[in-house]
């Protein structure tokens, strides 16, 4: 009987043959495992895929180890061993290979082995991706990604005419919180038999993750084409929400990619670029369409690039920050009064704008250590000035993010004491754009500054969000008036006549006004007319790093008598006293 058996049993080299012959029929990686002569056989495809010797190999044990990833390569020594030892006929082992770039994948390997007087001859399986990515989607209705890589290998020597446009539902993660999955899933399934609606012949459309689509058209048509059908995706998808009475409030987001636009016609990069036409439309307010452009992309990736280096320099040790100090000076004898402190950045030994980083530290939370380290700065600073200066007080700027996320007066109180200062050597600005946007967070701090007798200005004032009441509520020490509204007031007279009134005001209240942004004699004398208490600005002197600040204006004073500046900017020169030892 068992030799009848041996007898009806394919030879390992037919196996083979079978193997090739279904290779091209398949994702999936047919293998036999010739135990008497101890070889291996295995789809020719997997070659591509792992960091096998070839598809045909021999000493199977230890190659397949060193394809096996590390933490699994006991397991398979132990069911190798157990197959030997045993009579089992069945083999299937979930572990994980190495991919050709030294990436772990899990793999499924399960096989049938063949047996002669109970020892094994041969065993013959299949290898699959368990982790891999399906072809269609059985939510929606569509195909997948894998399928959209797949069709884009055609295009691999060629590159096509036409457009991507990928789709995406906004805020779809509280539609499935509020409503459920199973409501989202019908969502997306409905979202599904829209675009199936909407595309045209010769179109391909697919699921690619969650709740994104992807519309591929490779025959020449136009950005204006693309955001036609996205408009007219997006008129049905408003429709259908209507019809059911808002019930799940959703819309959706396009972003556009033009085959022209991608110079390397690869699946990551396709998919990259894409990923930001989208993001774009979201973040420019959502239910909306963006056509990709380079130099938009160009600026994310500056702008990606300068959040890793500010996120590297904060954590060694805020190398490439630096603190500038701009003068401000008592109008009506032009004494020092102090120095505002200003946040510089150098990323590659190119000073970077303060319009360009600061947004980034507090949409990162930088700002929170970054603002510590400044504070620290400018107090030590201070106290050093004080040597020449009896009095001289320092501004620092705090954000919005500071106030909102750390205990900004802890920090301030314990910098003071550490320092040995006095609460009133520092005064702290705050933006009134920030009042504005966080009402209740600004007054709680600045009634805690008050109580701990910290000087407080309310800076930028007159840009746009005045709000008198600010003043007679929170009764900052110093309104710092804006250059813009400086400016006004130098060309027009209804505006001089009003900051005039606002100074009067002010004064009126017991609050002290510092002009900010004077940059001219002509702006200085017209300014002395209000007049304010302290003024700033490039006339004075501009922001400068903290020796050029003592060189210029410290120094000078510590000699005694007046100090003669040359001012680079007017091509003139004037006298100062700027205080008194």
């Amino acid at each position: 009987m068992k030799d009848s058996q041996t007898q009806k049993l394919l030879g390992v080299e037919e196996l083979r043959q079978m193997i090739d012959l279904y290779n091209p029929c398949t994702d999936d990686y047919l293998f036999v495992l010739d135990f008497q002569t101890d070889s291996y056989y295995i789809s020719p495809h997997a070659r591509e895929r792992f960091q096998l010797p070839g598809c045909f190999f021999h000493d199977v044990q230890n190659n397949l180890l060193k394809v096996t990833f590390p933490e699994d390569r006991q397991a398979l020594i132990d069911d190798l061993t157990d197959i030997m030892s045993t009579d089992r006929t069945a083999h299937n082992l979930i572990y994980r290979w190495m991919d050709t770039a030294g990436r772990p994948v899990w793999i499924n390997c399960r096989g049938h082995l063949v047996r002669q007087d109970g020892k094994p001859v041969y065993m013959v399986g299949c290898i699959n991706e368990i982790g891999k990515k399906q072809k269609a989607d059985n939510v929606s209705g569509l195909l997948g990604e894998t399928s959209l890589q797949q069709y884009l290998q055609n295009y691999t020597d060629v590159k096509p005419s036409g457009y991507f446009l990928r789709l995406g539902l906004d805020n779809f993660k509280s539609i499935n919180a509020k409503l459920g999955i199973e409501y989202g899933d019908m969502l997306l399934r409905r979202m599904g038999d829209f675009i199936v609606h909407c595309v045209r012949p010769g179109q391909h459309f697919y699921r690619i993750m969650a709740d994104e689509f992807m519309v591929v058209d490779f025959h020449g048509s136009t950005s204006k084409d693309a955001m036609d059908l996205y408009m007219e995706i997006r008129k049905i998808l408003d429709q259908y929400v209507e019809e059911n009475h808002y019930e799940a409030f959703v819309t959706v987001s396009g972003g556009i990619l033009m085959c022209q636009d991608v110079q390397n016609f690869t699946w990551s990069q396709i998919m990259k670029l894409s990923e930001f036409a989208l993001t774009e439309a979201k973040t420019l307010g959502k239910n909306r369409g963006y056509v990709f452009k380079q130099e938009d992309y160009d600026a994310f990736l500056k702008r990606k690039y300068l959040t890793q280096a500010l996120q590297q320099a904060v954590s060694d040790n805020f190398k490439g920050f630096e603190v500038y100090y701009q003068p401000i000076f008592h109008t009506e004898d032009s004494s020092l009064s102090g120095a505002e402190a200003l946040l510089r950045f150098h990323s590659d030994d190119v000073l970077v704008m303060p319009a360009d980083f600061i947004e980034i530290l507090e949409e990162t939370g930088l700002i929170i250590p970054v603002g510590r380290w400044v504070l620290h700065e400018a107090l030590r600073f201070a106290k050093k000035s004080q040597e020449v200066v009896p009095g001289f007080r320092v501004n620092v700027n705090v954000s919005y993010v500071q106030v909102m996320k750390s205990d900004v007066v802890a920090d301030i109180m314990e910098a003071l004491e550490l320092y040995d200062l006095q609460p009133s050597d520092l005064i702290v600005e705050l933006t009134e754009s920030g009042l504005v946007e966080s009402d209740t967070y600004f007054t709680r701090l600045w009634k805690q500054l008050k109580e701990n007798g910290v000087q407080l200005a309310l800076d930028d004032f007159g840009t746009g969000y005045s709000n008198f009441h600010y003043l007679n509520e929170l009764r900052p020490d110093i309104i710092k008036i804006d250059r813009s509204f400086t400016v006004r007031a130098m060309s027009n007279e209804y505006e001089f006549n009003l900051l005039s009134l606002l100074s009067g005001m002010v004064k009126n209240l017991e609050l002290k006004v510092c002009v900010e942004g004077v940059e001219t004699e002509e702006e200085r004398d017209r300014i002395a007319l209000l007049p304010p208490d302290y003024s700033q600005g490039y006339f004075f002197g501009r922001p400068c790093p903290q020796p050029v600040f003592e060189e210029k204006f410290l120094h000078p004073l510590s000699a005694g008598g007046a100090v003669r500046i040359i001012l680079d900017c007017l091509g003139r020169s004037d006298t100062y006293s700027y205080g008194h030892i």
